[in-house]
């Protein structure tokens, strides 16, 4: 188990592999989904590395089969006991590959499994909430800037310095808004999710666990480009939806389907990260990996709102930590 901050963490993987040729992240759940834009950030910005985001047990049965020292594999658990994550990252391991692991638990399977960890925060605010996701964009970061070289680097630094403050500033504002959208929605079985970007993976975790896994509410994700290419047929007067707006290259993409979803006067929240002054601490050559960050801290309070209306806690559960499965 290491202590390394994560610039320090790829310094010493480079010092062993100067040769690394991609970069694969690995998880189940909400910890996959906090994967997605250190993922996303590889994918744009890298110049020769390669990647993918993998599901745990679909790692675990069919992995790529060149995992090995010229891989970084990076695993998260919020409590380093998920099954399918401990044994992904033990087979990554086994399979020769540079391992970094992200935990709230520094006592957790997971972290003993992997050569590199990096603990987390939680429970202490909703800027916390998103610390797993954003220390993997960091991890990312670095790795592009170590081994490629990354022009963008500081003004990435200073998005990482303002990301928490920002949240936690800009959720207070958010009220009025957050009970306006639990009293909207408490009713509804099912809330359609549409996002774009970087922000794809939040929105995904905020359908399948924040509205399925914690509220029984059916919640369809889709990505704001793929919207029209099918899903827009369900959209009619009054149907519930979600979206969540970036700020930056894919904003048009999420203002084509809110001009959509206007027109045929669904039932809308819109989160936009335009609202909340992203611009002030994301740089326009990073702006779009830092929305996801934002929007999720800022959304948690609309979640909380609704559980509240709907009298089911975020907490309540039907057969997670009930059911052997």
């Amino acid at each position: 188990m290491s202590t390394l901050s994560p610039k320090e963490i790829i310094a010493a993987i480079k010092s062993k592999h100067a040769d690394i040729k991609q970069v694969l992240f690995v998880g189940c759940g909400a910890s996959m989904s906090d994967l997605y834009p250190a993922y996303y950030f590889i994918l744009h910005e890298a110049n020769d590395l390669q990647t993918a985001i993998i599901t745990g047990n679909e790692f675990n049965y069919d992995a790529p089969k060149n995992v090995g020292p010229q891989t970084i594999v990076i695993t998260a658990s919020l409590g380093g006991t998920t099954p399918e994550s401990v044994e992904a990252t033990k087979n990554a391991v086994k399979w020769g590959a540079n391992v970094v692991t992200l935990s709230h638990n520094p006592d957790a399977p997971i972290v003993a499994a992997a050569e590199y960890s990096i603990v987390h925060g939680f429970e202490e605010s909703y800027s916390a909430k998103v610390q797993k996701m954003t220390l993997a964009l960091k991890l990312a970061v670095e790795i592009k800037q170590q081994f490629e070289g990354y022009d963008y680097y500081d003004e990435a630094q200073k998005g990482f310095d303002g990301i928490y403050g920002l949240i936690d500033e800009q959720v207070q504002h958010v009220g009025p808004e957050a009970k306006k959208f639990g009293e909207l929605y408490k009713n509804d079985s099912t809330i359609h999710v549409l996002a774009s970007g970087a922000t794809w993976g939040a929105g995904y975790a905020t359908g399948s666990f924040l509205f399925e896994e914690m509220q029984w509410i059916t919640a369809p994700v889709h990505n704001s480009g793929e919207y029209f290419h099918g899903p827009f047929e369900l959209t009619e007067k009054d149907a519930p939806y979600l979206l969540f707006a970036n700020d930056g290259s894919t904003r048009p993409m999420d203002m084509r389907a809110l001009t959509f979803l206007q027109r045929f006067d669904a039932k809308i929240t819109l989160v936009d990260a335009k609202d909340f002054g992203l611009k002030d601490v994301a740089g326009p050559h990073v702006i779009d990996y830092f929305n996801p960050m934002l929007l999720t801290g800022v959304f948690r309070a609309y979640a909380e709102e609704l559980a509240a209306q709907r009298n089911h806690p975020l907490s309540k559960r039907r057969y997670m930590w009930k059911l052997t499965y």
